[in-house]
């Protein structure tokens, strides 16, 4: 079990719904990717609205425009984990945004496989 607490970095990747990486979601492949690379963990959270450098706004309020809204992909790590797999998403992230942000993990823990939830 991976863990974590104190200095981390978090990297988030923002990018559009629908785009893809060798027709599969962007997102996913940059999610199975942080888990190869065996960062601590990565979430996809998706957007109800926004607009990137294209100023397009996309919600999905409107029917018409409820296509591509924004997700994030958050991971956070150490620093050097995180700085090591950022040559991963070179090729991955053609159009969207990259940030990193330091920040501090109090609380890190999980489920060992197959137990349930209390």
């Amino acid at each position: 079990m991976t863990r974590l607490t104190g200095a981390a970095l978090r990297l988030t990747v923002l990018v559009g719904e629908n785009d893809t990486w060798h027709h599969r979601p962007l997102y996913s492949e940059i999610v199975h990717r942080a888990h190869a690379a065996g960062l601590a963990g990565a979430s996809v959270f998706r957007g109800i609205e926004g607009f990137g450098a294209s100023s397009l706004i996309h919600t999905s309020r409107l029917l018409s425009l409820s296509e591509d809204l924004p997700v994030a992909i958050v991971i956070v790590d150490t620093e050097e984990r995180i700085r090591a797999f950022l040559p991963r998403l070179d090729e991955l992230v053609t159009e969207g945004l990259v940030t990193l942000d330091p920040c501090e993990v109090i609380r890190y823990t999980g489920r060992t496989a197959g137990e349930t939830p209390a």
